[in-house]
């Protein structure tokens, strides 16, 4: 039942991002951006070793 329960949660999940960026591209530019984000802050750290 709960692993149901989380399958259905984890699809509204999807289809909210599918719905937030229109498109596919879109999530993909989204995607990356995040990428992108998370590449900046690994730099910043090793800056601080």
């Amino acid at each position: 039942m709960l692993k149901k329960m989380l399958v259905v949660v984890a699809m509204f999940g999807v289809f909210g991002a599918l719905s937030a960026c229109n498109t596919v591209a879109g999530m993909g530019k989204d995607v990356q951006t995040g990428g992108e984000k998370v590449q900046d802050a690994a730099q910043d750290v090793q800056k601080k070793m």
